[in-house]
């Protein structure tokens, strides 16, 4: 964790980001980490979740469900969650 910032979080994949996470999650919950170190992982976990968020948002915002027709044929596209 020395030497890291946050702004790296930004490059990171959404799997990166939650391995990164769950590792800092682990970390804190063992216990044994010092208190001023403890507050690092966590503002650096904070962002790491605030990156996955933004990221499975914009994930969301591009799936998309298909429109069928009374026939069954494809005539468009709206957003997942429209019903």
């Amino acid at each position: 964790m020395a030497g890291e910032t946050n702004e790296d979080v930004k490059a990171m994949s959404f799997e990166q980001a939650l391995d990164a996470l769950e590792k800092i999650v682990d970390d804190l919950e063992r216990g044994d980490v010092p208190l001023d170190q403890s507050i690092r992982i966590y503002e650096r976990g904070e962002a790491l979740k605030a990156h996955c968020d933004r990221l499975l948002k914009a994930a969301e915002d591009k799936v998309e469900k298909i429109r069928l027709s009374r026939d069954g044929k494809p005539v468009g596209t709206e957003p997942l969650d429209a019903d």
